[in-house]
């Protein structure tokens, strides 16, 4: 077994690929459309969007909406990542449990996502 694809749900597909394409300089697959998003992956792996009627994102760090899944990303400098990523729309939560190690942000969609120096 091995892993293909990891998918999001959200209520814009368009824009949360958009989200992630930026950061990540994946390609968009040429059949992406508002129900369903894919971005090319290194190694074969995809990250993929589906729209979702009535979503609700995850709130973290409560678990009142679970997050029940969320990326880490390995980046060369934590400071730079993080203020390019605010920058193309993340979000940064108060509450940082290793901001010395790591960073969590929040996609436009308000999925949680780390980023992870080294």
């Amino acid at each position: 077994m091995k892993l293909s694809a990891i998918t999001l749900d959200c209520a814009d597909t368009q824009a949360l690929a958009t989200f992630y394409q930026q950061a990540t300089g994946l390609e968009l697959h040429p059949k992406s459309n508002a129900e369903f998003a894919s971005l090319g992956g290194e190694g074969g792996i995809s990250l993929s969007f589906q729209r979702v009627d009535d979503y609700h994102p995850p709130s973290w760090p409560d678990q009142e909406v679970p997050q029940q899944l969320h990326c880490c990303f390995r980046v060369e400098d934590l400071e730079e990542a993080e203020a390019r990523l605010v920058g193309l729309g993340a979000g940064r939560p108060e509450y940082q449990p290793n901001v010395e190690k790591w960073r969590v942000l929040t996609d436009p969609a308000g999925h949680p996502f780390c980023i992870v120096g080294g």
